[in-house]
């Protein structure tokens, strides 16, 4: 049993005519997802932009915290600066290559963290049920009964800004999100007859979740959690804008866009950079999330 259990049946001998050979799950879902070319576009764009965070201390052209007083607000196409400087004079490209690092740290984590307890506590929620379930279930209604971004905003609050702050509030408004869906998707293959086969095999709790459930959960939760990349990445520069997340002197597109919003008056243009990236690289994460439930044919 593979994770195709959820999801509609896969026209493997459309795909089959085509490739010529027959084709596992996996194979079929690498194989469209190569046939769709806004999920190429998109995955080469966030391949870039990650690219560019991780090797910023290699190509990045100047100091990221260097600034100069003469050159505050210089516009586009400045010599030495292609982007322009920011309002202590610091260079905008350089900035923006160090603040994708932790932007992309900020926003993929606490997705990355929800999406592992979120799993386990949904899993163990959908197949034990009773007392359990009504505990586990109950306590991540009370957090998710917030929206996103007031809970991120009161538990940011409440431990003040920083880094590790930012992961730990993101990473409590994703849990719940994930352990619902986990939850569900449990809950439906564990009516399953191959479920029934290993219980009535005297297989224990976990051995039945651990071979059984997970394979057939992660699909759905995978893409589930892929969707949540975007929104975390926007929750993550909205609090470092209010000065709830990264503190200065860090790069960080939110912290750029705060320290920035009173020169577009100035220099429209600068200001807007940052802007831009939190935008491109969100719609990128968008539009693969998209690609790859179309390719695993799975309806959230």
């Amino acid at each position: 049993m593979d994770a195709r259990t959820l999801a509609p049946p896969i026209a493997a001998a459309d795909i089959e005519t085509v490739v010529g050979a027959p084709m596992s799950y996996w194979r079929t879902v690498a194989w469209r997802l190569r046939q769709d070319p806004t999920t190429i576009v998109a995955g080469v764009l966030l391949l870039l932009i990650a690219l560019a965070a991780i090797l910023a201390p290699l190509i990045a052209p100047h100091d990221p915290s260097a600034g100069s007083i003469r050159l505050r607000l210089a516009p586009l196409g400045t010599s030495s600066h292609p982007l322009g400087t920011d309002e202590q004079g610091r260079d905008m490209l350089t900035r923006l290559l160090w603040g994708g690092r932790m932007t992309l740290l900020a926003g993929l984590t606490p997705v990355l963290v929800g999406f592992l307890f979120g799993t386990v506590l949904g899993v163990l929620a959908g197949f034990v049920g009773g007392h359990t379930n009504t505990l586990i279930m109950r306590t991540m209604d009370v957090f998710y009964a917030f929206p996103a971004v007031l809970l991120a905003i009161a538990i940011s609050g409440s431990l003040g800004p920083g880094l590790w702050n930012t992961l730990i509030s993101l990473s409590i408004v994703f849990v719940p999100r994930v352990v619902r869906v986990a939850e569900s998707a449990t809950v439906q293959v564990k009516s399953l007859e191959f479920v029934a086969a290993a219980r009535a095999s005297g297989s224990g709790v976990w051995p039945i979740m651990r071979h059984h459930l997970l394979p057939n959960v992660l699909g759905p939760v995978l893409v589930f959690s892929s969707t949540q990349v975007s929104l975390s990445i926007i929750l993550a520069a909205g609090l470092s804008f209010l000065g709830l997340g990264v503190t200065p002197p860090a790069a960080e597109w939110g912290l750029m866009l705060n320290t920035l919003r009173g020169s577009i008056y100035v220099n429209a243009w600068v200001p807007a950079l940052p802007g831009v990236a939190i935008f491109l690289t969100s719609m990128a994460f968008n539009l693969l999330s998209d690609g790859l439930r179309d390719a695993m044919e799975i309806r959230m």
